[in-house]
């Protein structure tokens, strides 16, 4: 048979199809996509946003509320921790300092400072002090004790993209998000800037940056490992103007691999005062056992407990 042929022969069998209703049936679809009103932007522009917002945070001084939780799936089970109060100070480019209170006495539960490469921390309930490199060197089974302060500090700022070494490629990708007036989760289009990091190993993904496309400000960051996988998955609502920056009220940090979480509320916030060297210094309390978490031997798994062993210091939630 000719093409020609072949085409005549679907047509009739199109309209015989089509004349006789019993060989049909019509079925209503469903609508799964968000019709909220979406902003439209390009790669440059979304990347000049994230240069310019990050060039304008120079430090950053918050009172935060810190609710924690451990596990997931591979645990199978997930336990919170009560909420306590927190300090948090910042001063580009990687210095960082986090004191937490115990609840009602306030008394300090945790202290902890980062340069960017090697931490200290201070348990003052346990009478220890921990030391280590930013980058876990012996994995321990709790898995707050395998927190650093390097993972809380990048996902707080949002780092420039580097000329030099980074390549930004911008991806049209779809979220959930829940609908109040329909009462239900919908499909809503986003904006993606992948970043790919030239790094010692060459080039690698090395972020995920999700613009919310209904005001065009950042929602999500995702930092992958040099393996490829999802390291740090940070979340960001409830922005607010700071003088001319703009600062989430909400942070939520979830480091899935060692399965556990970090919520930090902004009660209060200052950003870009001046901030001295000696805010950022934290000296081993006298007395004090010294535990370098570099060294197998000397291991926090032996020697915190897993309640000691949360950013709280404190007993988990019944």
């Amino acid at each position: 048979m000719t093409r020609s042929g072949a085409l005549t022969v679907v047509a009739v069998v199109a309209l015989v199809i089509g004349d006789t209703g019993c060989l049909f049936h019509t079925r209503t679809v469903e609508m799964r996509t968000s019709t909220a009103p979406l902003e439209t932007a390009t790669k440059q522009q979304l990347v000049d946003y994230i240069t310019s917002e990050a060039a304008k945070l120079r430090t950053l001084n918050a009172t935060v509320d810190i609710a924690t939780s451990v596990g997931g799936e591979k645990k199978g089970k997930v336990t919170e921790y009560e909420q306590i109060r927190g300090y948090i100070l910042v001063r580009k480019p990687d210095l960082l300092r986090m004191i937490g209170l115990f609840p009602i006495l306030r008394n300090k539960a945790f202290d902890m400072v980062s340069d960017g490469n090697q931490f200290k921390l201070s348990i003052p309930a346990k009478n220890k002090f921990y030391v280590g490199h930013n980058d876990v060197v012996h994995p321990a089974s709790n898995p707050l004790e395998n927190m650093r302060p390097q993972v809380i500090y990048n996902a707080l700022l949002l780092p420039e993209i580097d000329p030099q070494n980074d390549i930004a490629v911008l991806e049209q990708s779809t979220e959930i998000v829940y609908d109040k007036k329909k009462k239900r989760n919908l499909e809503q289009p986003d904006y993606v800037i992948d970043i790919i990091h030239h790094g010692a190993d060459g080039w690698s993904l090395a972020r995920k940056i999700v613009f919310d496309r209904t005001n065009l400000t950042v929602h999500q960051q995702l930092i992958y490992s040099q393996k490829g996988a999802i390291a740090t998955e940070a979340t960001y609502q409830v922005y607010e103007d700071h003088d001319g920056v703009s600062f989430p009220n909400v942070i939520e940090i979830k480091r899935p691999q060692e399965e556990y979480s970090i919520r930090l509320t902004v009660v209060k916030l200052v950003l870009n005062e001046t901030l001295r060297d000696d805010q950022f210094a934290l000296q081993q309390p006298a007395g004090s056992q010294l535990i370098d978490l570099d060294q197998v031997n000397q291991s926090a798994s032996s020697d915190v407990t897993p309640a000691s062993s949360s950013p709280a210091g404190s007993p988990p939630k019944r």
